[in-house]
């Protein structure tokens, strides 16, 4: 526990403010979020609002709790390899597969059922991310490349830092979109009014995302809807969800950014359909495809009836 006494100079400091300022290694974020967990105390009563201001004399109790401690364990779970050597191993990804542990999800992760079915994979990313180059969202599914060894994790991550990797998507968005082609070029950054979101803010990252549409529904009385495709120049989170929104054509059945659940899906319908890059050791192009799951085949041929 970090215990902190205001000094005259602090006094009418906000609570979130002291706590960044005087707690090592607590940023503003975080200590807003202590506080309004009731892990901290001013002068033995709990305050849970970060913009409380604290006053000269006041003895300020900061409870940080120990950090979850979590590690990867292999389990049989179903997985579809669709290519693997010494080297490297390419995953199909099913719907509904967090792709590493994390505290809200320890286990049934596309790690676990890795740790069981690969022998080697690397161990830059530590115990919780082994094999991990890059990865997808629990609700998206389709193509992760996986490294089997230290040599091999280095090269591929070279290669996605420097954008060479082709990676692909498609995906059912709502509303019709009416160019055939363009860019979504805008910074992504965490959300200022949700930190589970990320969001365009002038403050995010550079990010570029390239589209094509592919066809178009539209019927009388029915919402209307773009089949498109995706290619990331950059990789940043949520990239193509936060962008396809942007433009005011969120991924369907993405309920967190927008999209609209009239379909017949539990998840956003978006699918890492393609992936080429060269092998870390052969130096070869490698290219793989995968179709897009049942689920989003079947809503996808309902569709076509109102084809435009």
């Amino acid at each position: 526990m970090d215990t902190i006494s205001v000094s005259k100079l602090q006094s009418d400091t906000r609570l979130d403010i002291l706590i960044s300022q005087e707690c090592e290694d607590i940023s503003r974020s975080r200590a807003k979020l202590l506080i309004e967990s009731g892990l901290v105390l001013v002068c033995g009563e709990a305050r849970t609002k970060a913009g409380f201001l604290v006053k000269e004399g006041d003895l300020v109790s900061v409870s940080v709790p120990e950090p979850e401690i979590i590690s990867a364990t292999p389990e049989d779970l179903p997985i579809d390899i669709i290519y693997e050597d010494k080297d490297i191993a390419v995953i199909n990804k099913a719907q509904g597969m967090v792709t590493h542990p994390a505290s809200g999800s320890p286990n049934g992760t596309l790690v676990n059922a890795l740790m069981f079915h690969i022998k080697d994979l690397s161990t830059i990313n530590g115990v919780v991310r082994p094999g991990i180059v890059h990865r997808l969202d629990k609700d998206t599914s389709g193509l992760i490349v996986i490294a089997k060894n230290d040599t091999a994790h280095i090269n591929l991550s070279a290669q996605i830092a420097n954008r060479t990797v082709t990676r692909e998507y498609i995906a059912i968005v709502n509303g019709i979109i009416k160019e055939d082609s363009g860019k979504i070029e805008a910074p992504i950054g965490r959300s200022k009014h949700d930190r589970k979101k990320m969001a365009v803010i002038s403050s995010g990252r550079y990010a570029l995302t390239y589209y094509s549409v592919q066809e178009r529904f539209s019927s009388r009385g029915k919402d209307s809807y773009s089949l498109v495709k995706f290619n990331l120049f950059t990789g940043r989170t949520h990239q193509i969800r936060v962008h396809s929104a942007h433009i005011h054509h969120p991924v369907a059945g993405d309920l967190v950014y927008g999209g609209n659940a009239k379909l017949k899906t539990t998840a956003q319908l978006l699918h890492a359909s393609r992936l080429v890059f060269i092998h870390p050791v052969s130096g070869k192009e490698m290219a793989f495809s995968a179709e897009i799951p049942q689920n989003f085949a079947e809503i996808l041929q309902d569709l076509n009836k109102y084809k435009i």
